[in-house]
């Protein structure tokens, strides 16, 4: 009879592999999905007195994340994945797994767990200093908690080294492989593309708004901006919609996903296209294959986020494209500005489709990056992405800072910013330790790009459009975008569904019909 202890080697034996690495990248899923529902709730429900063991506690399980999936255990494992997938071809899941995996822990390897801790602790006292100070409109209440967050963020970058500057190991985590190069080719074609309408705009009359700042009853934007989430497809039997601060989106698998916004009583878009644009975050993630759920192709690893979308400017793509190919349409406004009126009786009872449509399209330069337009918003991406990399690189301290920002946003916007509230403090990415602004804008381009290659392969998406079925569109983004979760990095999917990488030229092209139109211009010969 063969041993109890030989029993137990042979069932560890069989246990060993693939089967058994995606054990255990489940349970690192599960730990970093719990870590989302404490920030979840910290963000939306939790008393301000919880913040510092809030910190401690989230921080506690990306720590244990992190040594899980760096653990012996999940090395054996992970060997003998390597080897049983050896023969499978390169882009199968199998392999994409095991690489990952493989890929992930040799970059914790270089962090020390101790550093993860203090960025984690401090992500969680900061934001509520950063909310205390945007409300005081003090930048002084927020700048030694950032002066620590930046010094960690150098850390982390030195022992990264990826890239030749350390911005670039910082920006391997939110979109691999983008080099700060990269992002001046692109800002520059963009600036080269926008500002001529920027200048034409400025001398055209702008139209009538007055009627978006009138008093619109919050719980009435609330219900108004639910409607519209679901009337394009956001599935509230997997999903919640809940009030914050700053606006965001998170999951907790396909199956419970979270999505937030503002209310301001005096300007009806921040509610509504807040909601129109996390709703595009969450159908990416309620569109991850059910198969990925609980493995590495549904958890970002590197940054210990479970999370489907392959890169943050990816996930960007679905909610700036909802929100504004969409959501700002012609078409959309055609067909839900009785919904819009039956919602709100009084405050649109003078107003026509077409001065609605106008309104919410107009372009001025404006202080706040989430309310900016289309056309003026990626100037705000470079103002944060200019700031950040001087911030990272030492060129630029945190205490100059809100002098930096308040100068950068005169050149870029020709604006004047009143106050720290209106200006530095605007934003709650940098409390958290996240720093690559330029998501965005990668945002933006990718989004143009699918549309544009959505509607010219499957005519039936702007006929679906124009009817207000969005379910053809749902479907192509979902065939192309989201089922992948993390299966492909996001140029890889760019090329797969567009045929390409990265371009600007789709989304100078939008924007160039689009304020063609709303202000009357010269159309180009």
């Amino acid at each position: 009879m063969r041993s109890e202890t030989a029993e137990k080697m042979k069932e560890g034996y069989e246990q060993m592999g693939y089967s058994a690495l995606l054990e255990i990248m489940g349970r690192v899923n599960d730990l970093l999905n719990a870590g989302s529902v404490l920030s979840w709730d910290s963000r939306t429900m939790m008393p301000r007195g919880g913040a510092e063991t809030r910190g401690k506690q989230v921080a506690t399980l990306a720590v244990a994340a992190r040594d899980l999936m760096c653990s012996d255990e999940t090395l054996r494992h992970l060997d003998s994945a390597e080897a049983e997938v050896a023969g499978k071809p390169a882009d199968s899941v199998e392999a994409t797994i095991v690489r990952q995996v493989r890929e992930a822990i040799s970059y914790h390897q270089r962090i020390p767990a101790d550093l993860l801790r203090r960025k984690e602790e401090l992500a969680g006292t900061a934001h509520d200093l950063w909310a205390d100070a945007r409300a005081a409109s003090d930048f002084a209440l927020f700048a030694p908690a950032l002066e620590r967050m930046v010094e960690i963020n150098r850390e982390i970058a030195a022992a990264i080294g990826i890239g030749s500057h350390p911005y670039e190991s910082l920006l391997h985590k939110l979109e691999p492989g983008t080099t700060i190069a990269d992002l001046d080719v692109m800002f520059a074609r963009l600036r080269e593309g926008m500002l001529p309408l920027v200048r034409a705009i400025a001398e055209q009359e702008q139209p009538r708004a007055d009627f978006l700042y009138r008093d619109y009853p919050a719980a009435d934007q609330l219900a108004f901006a639910l409607k519209m989430a679901k009337r394009i497809g956001f599935d509230t039997n997997r999903g919640r919609f809940d009030t914050t601060v700053h606006p965001f989106e998170v999951s907790f698998t396909r199956n419970d996903v979270r999505i937030t916004t503002r209310v301001s009583p005096n300007y009806m878009p921040m509610c509504l296209f807040g909601a129109l644009h996390e709703t595009g975050h969450a159908m990416y993630e309620q569109g991850v294959d059910p198969a990925f759920t609980r493995t590495p192709l549904a958890t970002d690893m590197i940054g210990l986020y479970a999370v489907g979308g392959v890169s943050f400017g990816a996930h960007e793509s679905q909610s700036r494209l909802w929100e504004n190919q969409v959501g700002r349409s012609r078409a959309f406004w055609a067909n839900h500005f009785g919904d819009a009126r039956d919602a709100f009786p009084d405050q649109l009872a003078d107003v026509t489709e077409e001065e609605f449509y106008r309104a919410i399209n107009r372009s001025m330069p404006s202080l706040i990056r989430v309310e900016a337009d289309e056309l003026t918003y990626d100037f705000h991406v470079m103002v944060r992405t200019d700031i950040e990399r001087q911030m990272i690189e030492g060129s630029l301290a945190v205490k100059d800072l809100p002098e930096a920002w308040n100068a950068a946003i005169k050149d870029y916007l020709g604006v004047d910013v009143p106050d720290d509230a209106h200006g530095v403090l605007q934003d709650v990415h940098w409390s958290g330790g996240q720093v690559g602004f330029c998501n965005y804008t990668i945002g933006n381009i990718m989004a143009a790009q699918l549309f544009e290659t959505a509607t010219a392969e499957d005519p039936g998406i702007q006929q679906g459009l124009e009817r207000a079925d969005y379910a053809p569109l749902r479907s192509w983004l979902t065939d192309r975008i989201c089922q992948h979760g993390r299966r492909y990095s996001r140029d890889e999917l760019l090329v797969r569904a567009t045929g390409r990488a990265l371009d600007p030229d789709p989304y100078i092209r939008h924007l160039t019909a689009k304020f063609t139109e709303v202000y009357d211009l010269p159309r180009a010969a």
